[in-house]
């Protein structure tokens, strides 16, 4: 799951609605007998108060009754992690980085860590980032789970959308007959997504 979420009920423009939250990495989303999408950048006010979150964006303002998440909720949206953060990346970590071609982010994980690689997977990574477009890309995976720490992660990144060419369940089935098992997802960017694979507790 990218996000927490809360079974909640939300009050807007003089309706109100039961449905479910989900607090995502850049947005809010509320699914009920309407919807909402509240990108964080939109947001111009927010207050937390005896469980109710209120936002207000454009014109607009949404009371999400989320009773003791409330609080926790607003210290989030006002405060996200960093994408490094988010990938679990820490000062001193090797990091390795597999047909991805995004020089922003290797400039960011640099100023985290002076151990990355862009050439080649190295040994002992405590995590792989991987670029993947179709299903072809995932036959690396055999390889790239020998080069990473018993506790390291190896990221697959790809393009979101239902038109991309491979899809998180296509990840999944690829990984587990090589012994790694999907246990967390990331909004990488605007444009592609995160996926964590890890070595199972019980085999490392």
């Amino acid at each position: 799951m990218m996000g927490a979420e809360a079974d909640c009920r939300v009050e807007l423009n003089g309706e109100s609605s039961d449905g479910r939250a989900l607090l995502e990495s850049h947005e809010l989303i509320f699914r009920g007998d309407f919807r909402l999408r509240i990108p964080f950048r939109t947001i111009s006010s927010l207050t937390s108060e005896d469980g109710r979150l209120t936002i207000g964006f454009g014109d607009t303002v949404a009371v999400f009754h989320l009773g003791e998440k409330a609080d926790g909720w607003a210290n989030k949206i006002k405060n996200p992690k960093g994408l490094l953060d988010k990938l679990g990346v820490k000062p001193g970590h090797k990091i390795s980085v597999v047909s991805l071609d995004d020089e922003g982010f290797v400039a960011e994980l640099r100023t985290r860590t002076s151990d990355v690689s862009t050439s080649r997977p190295r040994s002992s990574s405590d995590a792989i980032f991987l670029g993947a477009a179709d299903k072809r890309s995932l036959d690396r995976l055999p390889a790239l789970r020998r080069n990473i720490t018993p506790g390291g992660a190896i990221w697959v990144v790809r393009p979101k959308g239902q038109d991309s060419g491979l899809k998180e369940t296509d990840i999944i089935a690829a990984a587990k007959p090589h012994g790694l098992v999907d246990v967390k997802v990331v909004s990488f960017s605007e444009t592609h997504s995160a996926l964590k694979l890890v070595i199972p507790l019980d085999q490392r």
